[in-house]
């Protein structure tokens, strides 16, 4: 397998040194300041809104409203809808404007935005708008919100269901189910969680008038598709429009949204002559980004008298908040479920069903992962579960049903095309690195101490890179120096670095004389998107790859006129060009250098390739231990062995590892978004009630594996690995705390593993055994 090595990030100094350039940090002439009035309940029609006092007071240029929205013409945000339902049905997407119109539909949803001399200026304004509401039942639950005659969210939504759609056959599965020895079956709740970027959501935009343009301010995993997105909704030509998005501080999928207050602020730069700036404080980042997870799974296994998996059904209830984010229901649905429904097992009747469902609650979306961390942590407690009903060991159960390598490349009972991976070889890597022959030994010296101690292992497979195409160029600048044209919307990956080495590598200069373009207003217009679902290397690194391929081939026509032969007896090697039996050779730098008459370099490169998905997997184990006089976690030791495919630096691959690995430890032991059930008010709307994981919560020697098998699906070789650690945290982890709570007797506990929940749930099961 190949490896790229290099000496350092270019991007950190930048950023570390406080010279990084987010959102707060644009400078605008003459900017005004923004603030939301937000909702302060879950469910209601707007009465009246009265803002006159606040249009009156000093330093306020505006005030707006749903209204102003609706008035403008503005479309409502979009959403990914082009998969179909049951029977053919299609995906229910109500309108949602930049601010709530004739009814608010959960906490903090915007109402009116301010616009004033500053930031305190507008939030006194604020305070003086009285908006009188009618109540109506707010249904916080997917559960209770496509019970039959639950109140309707939207008018237009019968039973609150979004879309109900299937994948598989059921006939076969349901066949193969009833003709199985054995069924486990498992219900678990994947709970809501919040992105919490360091950055919080903030705006600025700026009104051309003479020209009818925009130029808006924001976080973004890639503008391109956010400037799409606004040209629909508002009908200015893309061209027109002019997205800025230069440091991002965190994204994790919630930064690839077009979100209602970008609306707001574009229509009050508008209406108030003036740019207009929001910074987003994080109660409202908490409250206002979209959320993740939010689904009830249910699965039943069934398995022949051998422990041969024959059949697998699935369920999900999926909470998709008020409205319908952009990536919410494809994450839901095609993305992951549908692409690694099988994971990494060998199991040919399958059939899934999930209902999406409407509550008054916020918006959920893509966060890292995005639905693979529910199909991993679903398989995985079947797995278990079967295990423990069959008798069979679980790691021999797992042996039994994966995948071999000879299977791959193999089109799945889904219609996925995996590309490659070596299941048994992952197993065999991670037990060995983890001793798992010696947990026994362990186990019984932590219950000398009085603890109790668990291990897990869990598998997975997901689906990255995606499919479409992707379009780059190459430009040689006037000091020989060149510059990469790109879709790319990095936010901490290290983009800047990886690919102008991946181009360097191709043609044999110093990567230090490239540099890396992306998000630029200037940029000629290129197909393809941002940074997104573990495609950055996959997408945007094969098309610079290809562009440098591109670069290389013109050069090799130069090169033939300068040597005086023909093109075919050229050939390219470590940045020279030579004619093979000669002394005869030109450098790709002298090419690059030479003052050519033509206006363009003819160097210059514009390639657009297609992509095809590649399929990541791993597995992971992981040791824990709990005090049950407290019910105290500690994570004591983590392996995770990592199918990657071809490693094009180890450094930045290991920080997306660790950065997603750390995202599924909070989810498995403490982060959770929390309503009141009755009032739908957010109970948790601020870091004293939302659980952040820290350093200490993680803090066991990390040992991470490469065990990569390159992927043929793209001329790099690679696979995706930026939300392998978030997939494979959430089932491990899951795995080894129940597997530490059956001593005391708990068979099921749903995340988070708090210590007040895990010593409830001992407390219980104890009572139980006592009555």
């Amino acid at each position: 397998m190949s490896e790229r090595r290099f000496t350092g990030r270019r991007e950190d100094l930048r950023l570390v040194t406080g010279r990084g350039c987010y959102t707060a940090d644009q400078r605008l002439d003459g900017v005004a300041a923004a603030q939301f009035l937000r909702s302060d309940r879950a469910h209601a029609n707007i009465v009246r809104i009265d803002a006159a006092r606040a249009r009156a007071m000093p330093g306020v240029f505006a005030v707006i409203t749903g209204d102003d929205l609706v008035a403008a013409g503005w479309k409502g945000l979009p959403a990914m809808a082009f998969f179909k339902g049951v029977g053919g049905s299609s995906l229910r997407v109500p309108p949602r404007y930049g601010l709530a119109h004739e009814r608010v539909r959960f906490v903090g949803e915007p109402v009116a935005l301010i616009v004033a001399t500053t930031d305190y200026a507008a939030q006194d304004a604020a305070e003086q708008i009285g908006v009188e509401y009618a109540d109506l039942p707010a249904l916080v639950e997917a559960a209770d919100a496509n019970a039959a005659g639950a109140v309707r969210i939207h008018d237009d939504v019968p039973d609150n269901l979004a879309l109900d759609y299937e994948y598989g056959n059921r006939q076969g599965a349901d066949a193969a189910m009833a003709g199985a020895t054995h069924v486990a079956r498992v219900k678990i709740r994947a709970q809501r969680i919040a992105g919490n970027p360091m950055e919080p959501k903030s705006c600025a935009a700026a009104y051309d008038a003479a020209n009818d343009s925009f130029d808006l301010y924001a976080p973004s995993q890639g503008t391109a598709d956010l400037k799409s997105a606004l040209a629909l909704i508002t009908g200015i030509p893309a061209e027109r429009l002019r997205i800025h998005s230069v440091d991002v501080g965190g994204a994790f999928g919630v930064r690839n949204e077009v979100y209602p207050e970008f609306l707001a602020v574009m229509l009050a730069a508008k209406t108030a002559g003036r740019p207009v700036r929001w910074i987003g404080t994080r109660g409202e980042t908490i409250i206002g980004d979209h959320h993740g997870r939010a689904a009830d799974l249910s699965g039943e296994l069934g398995l022949d008298r051998d422990g041969r998996f024959v059949a697998l059904r699935v369920e999900w209830l999926v909470n998709l908040g008020a409205f319908c984010s952009n990536a919410g229901p494809l994450i839901n649905t095609v993305a992951a479920p549908t692409s690694s429904a099988i994971s990494l097992y060998n199991v040919t009747a399958i059939h899934g069903r999930h209902r999406l469902v409407f509550t008054n609650t916020t918006p959920t979306t893509a966060y890292r992962g995005a639905g693979r961390p529910n199909v991993a942590y679903l398989w995985e407690r079947l797995v278990e579960e079967a295990a423990t009903m069959t008798g069979i060991d679980s790691i021999a159960l797992r042996r039994r049903n994966v995948l071999r390598s000879k299977n791959f490349p193999m089109r799945t009972p889904t219609n996925s095309n995996y590309d490659s991976a070596d299941p048994p070889l992952l197993i065999k890597t991670a037990l060995q690195a983890a001793d798992w022959q010696g947990f026994a030994k362990r186990r019984r010296e932590a219950k000398r101490r009085g603890k109790l101690r668990g291990i897990g292992l869990a598998l997975f497979l997901e689906p990255s890179g995606g499919v479409g195409k992707e379009q780059a160029e190459i430009r040689i600048q006037s000091d020989g120096r060149l510059a990469l044209y790109s879709n790319a919307g990095p936010s901490g990956q290290g983009h800047e670095t990886v690919f102008p080495q991946v181009v360097a590598d191709v043609l044999g200069i110093p990567a230090e004389n490239i540099e890396l373009h992306y998000n630029d207003v200037a940029a000629p217009k290129l197909a393809g998107t941002g940074s997104f679902g573990s495609r950055s290397l996959i997408s945007h690194g094969r098309a610079l790859q290809a562009a440098a391929k591109d670069v290389v081939e013109k050069g090799r026509k130069l090169a033939a006129g300068e040597l005086e032969v023909a093109p075919d007896d050229v050939v390219f090697e470590g940045g020279q060009y030579k004619v093979a039996g000669t002394d005869l050779a030109v450098s790709l730098q002298t090419l690059i250098e030479r003052r050519w008459s033509a206006p363009a370099h003819p160097l210059d490169s514009n390639v657009t390739v297609d992509l095809a998905s590649a399929f990541p997997s791993g597995a992971h184990v992981a040791e824990v231990e709990i005090d049950p006089d407290t019910g105290a976690l500690d994570v004591k030791s983590y392996i995770a062995v990592d199918d990657c495919g071809t490693i094009y630096n180890h450094t930045l691959l290991e920080g997306q590892l660790h950065g997603g690995l750390m995202q599924g430890v909070g989810q498995v032991i403490g982060e959770q978004i929390a309503y009141d059930r009755d009032s739908g008010q957010l109970l948790s709307g601020t870091f004293m009630d939302y659980f952040m994981p820290k350093a200490d919560n993680f803090s066991p020697a990390l040992t991470l594996i490469d065990c990569g098998v390159p992927s043929p699906a793209n001329p790099l070789g690679a696979k995706g690995a930026g939300e392998a650690g978030a997939t494979g945290a959430v089932p491990t982890l899951a795995n080894a705390v129940l597997d530490a709570l059956r001593q005391a007797g708990v068979r099921q506990l749903d995340m988070p593993y708090t210590s007040a929940r895990i010593w409830r749930a001992i407390r219980q099961a104890k009572a139980a055994v006592e009555s």
